[in-house]
């Protein structure tokens, strides 16, 4: 291993890109700490000291920007747009041709679905800015504080004042959608990808010295350990994939021989990612938002169904919370594989090239039996999700830990999932130039 880290420091063109890498991800930190325009950093600093938090889906964009979102900063809405973005166009192949059309293209179509993506995330920046002023303003950014300055962080209240930090915070957003892209040409790795590595692998020191002031030495060690039992499950259920052999005949193009060679189709376990557990968190927020904005007025009765929302599903402690909140995840990760896995088409190019699965006939029976083995390794994908996806409300219970614990949910798949990946691309880089990687 160190001889690995040795060599990455003697070859100069890895050392460069590691050291790119390393010099975009000091500046968006920094960038995480620096105010918007009149905001009271003192106040935003004094609710956040009271253990202040939003909820529901403010606390997963609070996570995907590494805590700037409630420090009001300029880089406050994070990655978070361009996610949405990117999901967003991602799903409208499949309701708009031309996006299919383009996806099919190759090179030439992806820039341009890259392109609207880049529109997309501008358009969505200034939405969730102008929203995030709004309840910063309103002082419900900061519901549980019960702090007096919660409700005075911003300083001026003027038309241009509001504009201009509208502006900060979408030209925030554009530069670091700027910055992953160009850790991805000059770097190592992903680079939005990265980003997010890097925002959520911030919040893990403060999450574990919380652990530490409010359970004590025992229920902090039990959590390393828990957590490093936790990544390893997660490390090796993320590798595992069902291979599908996959054998082509061989033809005559001229006087070349091409084909009879043979491959794999790998399915992984966990084809969809973290985008399930996002979708999920997203829905179950719309019930609590909703009941927000029908609170009754000073003496009268709430609703019951608002009552009812508040109580079930607001806080993840509730077993109604919990329940839907696993159904979603299996839920959304069938819809996700069958958007963005076509059994069809992967069918059809196998046969347009010569390629079948051995004792299955070409065409439809390769797609239904492509199909048939894509549903069953789902399910346990699925499961597999939504109990990672448990383990900060269990937490919450258990030890009273927020719902950012940092072994679970959407942090550890991301920071798992981004971290196995880029050392790959280092150790294929290593392999380039010396006879052995960075693994063995």
């Amino acid at each position: 291993m160190f001889k690995a880290v040795a060599r990455i420091v003697r070859t100069p063109d890895l050392r460069r890109k590691i050291g790119f890498t390393l010099g975009i991800i000091a500046l968006f930190r920094l960038g995480s700490f620096i105010p918007a325009p009149f905001v009271d950093f003192g106040n935003v600093q004094l609710c956040l000291a009271a253990n202040s938090s939003s909820g529901g889906l403010y606390d997963l964009i609070n996570l995907f920007s590494g805590g700037a979102l409630l420090q009001l900063s300029v880089f406050a809405l994070g990655i978070m747009p361009y996610i949405t973005a990117s999901i967003i166009v991602q799903l409208l192949r499949v309701v708009i041709p031309h996006f299919e059309t383009l996806h099919k293209e190759g090179q030439s179509g992806q820039s341009t679905l890259t392109q609207y993506t880049r529109y997309l995330t501008i358009a969505l920046a200034i939405l969730q800015s102008t929203t995030l002023i709004t309840v910063a303003r309103s002082g419900a950014l900061f519901q549980s504080a019960g702090v007096a300055e919660c409700s005075q962080l911003i300083t001026n209240d003027a038309w241009y004042a509001i504009l201009l930090m509208v502006i900060t915070m979408t030209a925030g957003t554009g530069l670091i959608m700027w910055m992953g892209e160009l850790v991805t040409e000059r770097g190592i790795g992903n680079g939005m990808s990265l980003l997010i590595f890097t925002s959520i692998a911030a919040t893990f020191p403060s999450a574990l010295w919380g652990i530490y002031v409010s359970s004590g030495i025992e229920i902090f060690v039990l959590v390393l350990l828990m957590g490093i039992l936790i990544m390893g499950a997660v490390v090796f259920v993320e590798q595992s994939q069902r291979r599908i052999p996959v054998q082509y005949a061989k033809r005559m193009v001229g006087r070349r021989t091409y084909g009879g060679n043979n491959t794999y189709i790998p399915i992984k376990v966990n084809m969809a990612g973290v985008i399930p557990v996002i979708f999920a968190s997203s829905l179950l927020y719309l019930p609590a938002l909703i009941a927000n904005f029908n609170q009754p007025q000073a003496g009268e009765t709430p609703s019951a169904w608002v009552v009812w929302i508040q109580n079930n599903l607001v806080s993840g402690d509730s077993p109604i919370y919990m329940i839907g909140y696993f159904l979603l995840i299996v839920g959304f990760t069938y819809f996700y594989v069958a958007i963005t896995f076509n059994p069809e088409e992967v069918a059809d190019n196998m046969k347009k090239y010569g390629g079948f699965i051995p004792g299955i006939r070409a065409g439809r029976p390769t797609a239904e039996y492509l199909d048939y083995v894509l549903t069953r390794v789902t399910l346990p994908g699925s499961l597999y999700l939504g109990l990672v996806a448990m383990i900060p409300l269990i937490a919450f219970v258990v030890i009273g830990a927020n719902q950012n614990f940092p072994f679970g949910g959407a942090s550890i798949l991301i920071i798992v999932g981004v971290g196995l990946e880029t050392v790959k691309q280092i150790d294929s880089q290593l392999q380039q130039r010396h006879y052995e990687g960075l693994l063995r």
